[in-house]
């Protein structure tokens, strides 16, 4: 059974975002779990503390971190829907059973964090909200388990 791991920085302050991401959590349920972590967001200091504050947060992340690692990013590589699929299921296949999933702060991550990554990806050139990335992630992750039973959730 497949373990899927979210590590966010921040909260979902608004029920609204939360609701989506449990739906998304029970759906995943048929296939694995998916659990979710928040890490504290470090103050903002200023852009001069910048890498201070990655760093924190960096510290904070690094330990939750579990199995294969993705990390959000925009300068991330660009997959489909069934390329996302075909790397859990190609990583899957060999030996892979636990992915953590990394959304970092409004500042981004450290370098630490996107060094001890196994894959950047992208999910386009646009910026979202981090607590919409959240959903959209978990969304992405449903859709990629449907993909691999061959469910007509992804058509």
């Amino acid at each position: 059974m497949i373990k899927l791991h979210i590590c966010a920085v921040g909260k979902l302050k608004e029920a609204f975002w939360r609701d989506a991401v449990e739906e998304y959590r029970k759906r995943i349920r048929k296939y694995g779990s998916l659990t979710v972590t928040e890490v504290g967001e470090a103050p903002d200091n200023g852009p001069s503390h910048a890498n201070a504050q990655k760093s924190a947060e960096a510290e904070q992340i690094l330990k939750k971190c579990k199995g294969y690692t993705v990390l959000l990013d925009l300068a991330g590589k660009s997959l489909t829907s069934e390329e996302f699929a075909e790397i859990l299921q190609d990583k899957s296949v060999n030996g892979v059973s636990e992915f953590t999933f990394i959304i970092g702060g409004s500042r981004g991550v450290s370098e630490t964090v996107r060094n001890s990554a196994d894959l950047v990806v992208s999910f386009g050139r646009v910026t979202y909200p981090h607590q919409l990335m959240r959903v959209i992630l978990a969304e992405q992750l449903y859709r990629a388990l449907t993909i691999l039973h061959h469910t007509g959730y992804h058509k």
